[in-house]
């Protein structure tokens, strides 16, 4: 799987029962010491975090084993929460694929990671106009961040399949297979084929 030349050193991954997708949005609550630094240390370096799907363990406790691929991670806002801890924000980026990873003492787990680049701008072609509607329909009733996104992003390709990913009720692994997928218009069809398992009889 292509991959170009850029390589992230020691970055912060964060493991989690989720996957998130280059565009999407993530909320998560912050209280393990390990992930309270970690926030606080890309808030002073300006960087991101890894967020990659668990593949054994758990979120909190001893460090999980996460897939290798994963998705960067940028914190866009900060709040207190009302159970006094702290909420973050964070949104997908590049996709990378682990080529090293260790624990830290604190138990934060850490990568080299390769950086993959930008899928190619690909426009939807008329036969996955469907998958348009429903996406139309899905943000009206489950994504209100998305209401007001420009017309020309329902014709992207990628765009319509990573947002169509993270809101079909699909399971985990079958969105993490959708995240590796490199290719934009391969993920519509994929998704296209699925559409019939949520139809009601």
């Amino acid at each position: 799987m292509a991959v170009d030349d850029t390589t992230l050193t020691d970055l912060p991954l964060f493991p989690l029962d989720t996957v998130l997708f280059p565009g999407g949005r993530l909320a998560l609550r912050i209280f393990e010491r390990r992930y309270l630094d970690m926030v606080c240390d890309c808030a002073r370096r300006g960087g991101g975090f890894g967020v990659c799907l668990i593949l054994e363990g758990r979120e909190s406790g001893a460090p999980a084993v996460p897939s290798a691929v994963g998705t960067v991670a940028t914190i866009v806002d900060f709040h207190a929460r009302e159970d006094g801890l702290l909420g973050i924000v964070a949104e997908g980026g590049a996709r990378f694929r682990v080529r090293h990873s260790r624990v830290r003492d604190n138990g934060l787990l850490r990568g080299d990671v390769a950086l993959w680049p930008p899928e190619p701008a690909r426009r939807v072609p008329v036969e996955f106009a469907l998958l348009q509607g429903i996406l139309e329909r899905l943000i009206e009733t489950m994504a209100p961040q998305w209401k007001d996104a420009p017309r020309d992003a329902y014709d992207d390709a990628g765009w319509l399949g990573f947002r169509l990913a993270e809101l079909l009720p699909l399971d985990r692994d079958e969105q993490q297979w959708l995240l590796e997928l490199t290719d934009p218009l391969r993920r519509l069809a994929e998704l296209r084929d699925i559409l019939p398992r949520f139809q009601k009889d």
